[in-house]
């Protein structure tokens, strides 16, 4: 029996990886607010992220960590050789 095919262009979120996504999202609120993106810049960046061919279930596969953490750090850029943001 064959198992669900794995969500490649998804977030955590998207994904169905609801435990490893409240561990994300409880780590991002510890982000001191000078050093985490607005919502708005936030949403954009994940946006794009969903958009990458290196997005595999919530991990960019350019750098191995979780997209939605790396976005939500204001010190943080796409590691993406061409920086999409």
């Amino acid at each position: 029996m064959q198992g669900k095919k794995p969500c490649v262009r998804c977030l955590l979120e998207e994904a169905g990886k609801q435990d490893v996504y409240s561990i994300i999202r409880k780590r991002i609120s510890e982000i001191p607010e000078p050093l985490r993106t607005d919502d708005e810049l936030y949403s954009e960046r994940l946006a794009v992220c969903k958009g990458c061919e290196a997005l595999s279930g919530g991990t960019c596969t350019k750098c191995g960590c979780y997209a939605e953490l790396r976005a939500a750090r204001a010190d943080s850029y796409c590691p993406h050789e061409k920086r999409m943001w």
